[in-house]
């Protein structure tokens, strides 16, 4: 694919070249996100703001480039539809479920995505939510509500007592999903005193991380005191977590899904929670977004309701941006395609 995605790239380069030059190229860049369009100035293509929520205006459907974060599908379909001269699309997002899923084929249109811009906002999130779990903040919370003091979290309490998840000092910690993000995490899970191995499709040593393959999931479950997840939403991944995987882990471990609501079975999950056997879950992603008002997932036992609040704001889009533009213009292998 990606050799494939070069050739394209420089055909493409060799068509520009020889375009009309009364033609100009085009770069279109949402709204939703503030730009310092400054770094974009002095390259060939003209620079033009639209609306991620409304329908591509007639006078940019000639654009070759479109940057996408946060677009609406209808959107994207729109710009499928209708922008018969894009040739590349800068997705923000670290994934580009979107993007195809409007009907964009990679074949066709280069298709990169922000791969690396929410590594620390995410693992900042995730090592949150792994000390709300730890810590019980989450149950101080509801103490403080209901006016009322919460000493059996207080006080004299068990230092590292076996079977709970109290603290990330000797806490087993599996990351499941193991890229970048997590190797933006793990340090930090280290420094605290965390044992964390990986999980990914392939094994090895990563930064100092041993990764499992995913056949060790039956060994390394049972070992869990808490299960986070950064997988990428795809067919392969769909709950990945099921009733089956579930029961693996001891009832004491807690589960952290900052990857993509679809990798978790959200009725298993929920039934684990109201019978105890898990102890509890930390989600900032759902199947459905926003989480429905009749989602019994809100009032289930032990589970922190994050609303896909981990990523949200891209740093150093306009660099990846910038280096991918000299990449398009001169033809060369895109960083983060497809």
């Amino acid at each position: 694919m990606r050799t494939t995605a070069a050739h394209f790239l420089q055909a493409l380069n060799s068509q520009l070249r020889h375009s009309s030059t009364t033609s100009k190229m085009k770069l279109l860049y949402p709204n939703s996100l503030v730009l310092d369009t400054a770094s974009l100035q002095g390259f060939a293509p003209t620079l033009h703001e639209y609306d991620v929520h409304a329908p591509i205006p007639d006078a940019l459907l000639d654009a070759e480039i479109l940057v996408t974060w946060t677009n609406s599908a209808a959107n994207l379909r729109d710009a499928k539809a209708r922008m018969p001269n894009l040739r590349w699309i800068q997705s923000l997002a670290a994934g580009p479920n979107d993007v195809l899923g409007a009907g964009f084929d990679p074949r066709a249109v280069a298709v990169t995505t922000g791969s690396g811009l929410h590594d620390r906002t995410v693992a900042e999130h995730a090592l949150g939510l792994l000390l709300n779990a730890a810590r019980r903040f989450y149950e101080m919370r509801d103490y403080q509500l209901q006016g009322k003091w919460p000493g059996h979290l207080g006080g004299p309490q068990p230092d590292r007592a076996p079977g709970s998840f109290r603290t990330l000092r000797d806490a087993r910690v599996t990351v499941w999903g193991f890229g970048n993000i997590a190797k933006t995490l793990t340090p930090h899970l280290v420094a605290l005193g965390a044992t964390v191995r990986g999980v990914a499709r392939r094994p090895g040593v990563r930064n100092g991380i041993e990764v499992f393959g995913e056949d060790s999931l039956p060994e390394l479950l049972p070992q869990t005191d808490a299960l986070v997840m950064i997988l990428p939403g795809d067919a392969s991944t769909r709950h990945a977590l099921a009733a089956e995987r579930l029961a693996l882990l001891p009832s004491h471990a807690w589960v952290v899904n900052v990857g993509r609501g679809s990798s978790i079975d959200e009725d298993a999950l929920l039934k684990a929670l109201e019978a105890g056997t898990i102890g509890g879950a930390a989600l900032d992603v759902f199947d459905t977004e926003p989480l429905p008002e009749a989602s019994p997932l809100w009032k289930a036992p032990n589970l922190i309701v994050s609303p896909h609040a981990a990523g949200g704001r891209p740093q150093g889009a306009e660099a990846l941006i910038v280096d991918n533009l000299r990449r398009f213009l001169a033809g060369q292998q895109l960083r983060n395609a497809l």
